[in-house]
């Protein structure tokens, strides 16, 4: 069975031991960069150039705990709070942990792949957030989300709506400040790690030791993530064309896929994620 979670006023005494570690540790370590200066950020950020050339390897780890600015803090801790805690309470802090740390150094590995003689730090837990969004759509599919706190939209569909946001913008270089591809490459590792990897760990568990030998983690099975919904959230009256529109283009990429879109879906979904980033 699993472990009941509920959404209160953020209280650390109240968070699950993991999400709470993580903020924590994402707040001191934010403070101590700016006690530190800038160097602060060029030996702890992940710099491609120095992990390729300089083979400096704690920097795929130690740049997710740090962050540009206040703000870029707040939002990611309230992400991370918001999805964390329903996923680490399905999971444990055990499974959660690892799989928030695994997302990152995908994401790390995009970054480094993409741009691998940037000297420019890449900084910031949002890797690992977007590899959170894919674990709680997947876990929580039907769960409704308020897009930009009032557009009402299935968990689904949003990680499936900023996936498009995520790829356009890195692909047209729209927002250069930002590491598109680093928060692509944590959605993409965290949906591999959940569609693949941990149907066959549980398959191979099962396979050796019995079925309810242990309680394995659970998720929805692929039926489940692919099922259309039987209702959909009503969108607020001056979005409502124009997401009735995508909410069905998102139903048809859950139920046959990115391959099932015509060319006019395609460019209906490209201008509604330029739209987004304006």
């Amino acid at each position: 069975m699993s472990e009941v979670f509920s959404h209160e006023p953020m209280s650390l005494r109240r968070m699950p031991p993991a999400v709470k570690a993580l903020i924590v540790a994402n707040v001191a370590v934010f403070a101590l960069s700016y006690l530190a200066g800038n160097g602060f950020y060029d030996t702890f950020g992940l710099v491609p150039r120095d992990v390729l050339g300089r083979w400096w390897l704690w920097q795929p780890a130690t740049y997710l705990f740090i962050h540009g600015g206040f703000m870029h803090l707040l939002f990611n801790m309230f992400a991370l709070w918001m999805f964390g805690t329903p996923v680490e309470a399905q999971w444990g802090a055990r499974d959660f942990l690892k799989y928030y740390f695994l997302c990152g150094l995908g994401a790390a590995a995009a970054s480094v792949a993409m741009s691998p003689h940037s000297g420019i730090p890449v900084i910031g837990a949002s890797g690992s957030i977007y590899g959170l969004l894919v674990a709680f759509a997947m876990l929580y599919p039907d769960a409704v989300i308020y897009l930009y706190f009032f557009i009402p939209v299935r968990a689904a569909h949003v990680a499936i709506l900023f996936g498009f946001i995520e790829f356009f913008a890195g692909t047209s270089g729209a927002t250069p400040g930002i590491a598109r591809f680093a928060h692509l490459g944590g959605m993409v590792t965290g949906y591999l790690y959940l569609r693949w990897w941990w149907v066959v760990k549980i398959r191979a568990a099962a396979s050796l030791r019995g079925m309810g030998a242990r309680r394995s983690p659970s998720f929805p099975s692929p039926s489940r993530w692919r099922r259309p919904a039987r209702s959909r959230p009503k969108p607020e009256e001056g979005e409502q064309p124009q997401m009735a529109e995508i909410d069905r283009i998102l139903d048809k990429i859950l139920a046959n896929g990115l391959d099932s879109l015509t060319e006019e879906e395609k460019e209906i979904m490209r201008k509604y994620s330029d739209k987004r980033l304006q």
